[in-house]
């Protein structure tokens, strides 16, 4: 019951966003809008058509917490034996229906569960804040080394950012849940990105959806500067760790 609740109020809250959606196919719009009534007239229908769709973004949360308990054993494990620890913290999040559909629809695929599971790698969602850049790669290593997961996919946008400065590593895990009657495979991404990496990213995005911006070409030029001088940033301090920790062992000598 809790999780139909849950299923509810996600569909209400998107509902102030119908009229934002930035579609090509105006269909989709309408049928959200189609189903929210529906919602209003005919809940317990509606709820019924949906257990399927439920019952996925379940797993979905459940193959997070998974991914979660995995990185917070590894961060008790460095520190105890390191004495510090591999990330700040993480955030977790499943996508919206409406995203989910619209993704889909971008892909040529029918709205559906087995859609939803077989072509779209994204649903749920892990983002690791590290503090330096080394600890991104030491820990993205080790989660993804773990016997029971499947690296998927990867790409690593700190060697290779995206042209606006973007940077970021990205997995594609395989993991299994186990649930009362089974073990299912579900697929999550993990974002790992140092704390600098994380500010320029959450102030890029908000920036990039406000309207009527003049001189778009020169505001994005400067976030690839900042971008840039981010990355030096992430270097500089990395160094700085570097050589307390080796002032460090040398005085324990």
């Amino acid at each position: 019951m809790k999780e139909t609740e849950r299923m509810l109020e996600e569909v209400k809250l998107e509902d102030s966003k119908i009229g934002d959606l930035k579609l090509n196919d105006i269909k989709l719009k309408e049928k959200a809008e189609r189903f929210l009534i529906r919602l209003d007239d005919e809940p317990e229908m509606i709820m019924d058509e949906a257990k399927p769709y439920i019952t996925l973004m379940t797993q979905y949360r459940c193959a997070i917490m998974e991914i979660e308990t995995k990185l917070k054993v590894l961060d008790a494990e460095f520190s105890q034996e390191y004495k510090r620890n591999p990330f700040e913290s993480i955030k977790s999040r499943l996508k919206s229906p409406i995203s989910i559909a619209d993704k889909l629809r971008r892909k040529g695929l029918a709205i559906t569960v087995d859609n939803i599971e077989k072509h779209l790698n994204d649903v749920a969602g892990v983002r690791v804040i590290c503090s330096f850049p080394d600890d991104i790669y030491r820990l993205a290593d080790l989660l993804a080394g773990q016997d029971d997961i499947i690296l998927l996919g990867k790409k690593d946008y700190i060697k290779n950012p995206k042209p606006n400065g973007y940077r970021s590593l990205h997995l594609i895990l395989d993991i299994p849940i186990f649930l009362s009657n089974e073990k299912k495979h579900m697929k999550v991404e993990v974002q790992f990105r140092t704390i600098a990496m994380d500010f320029w990213a959450s102030l890029e995005h908000k920036l990039k959806y406000k309207k009527d911006v003049e001189n778009e070409a020169e505001i994005v030029s400067r976030l690839k500067g900042c971008a840039d001088s981010i990355e030096q940033l992430d270097f500089q301090m990395q160094e700085i760790r570097n050589e307390i920790d080796k002032n460090r062992e040398w005085d324990e000598d």
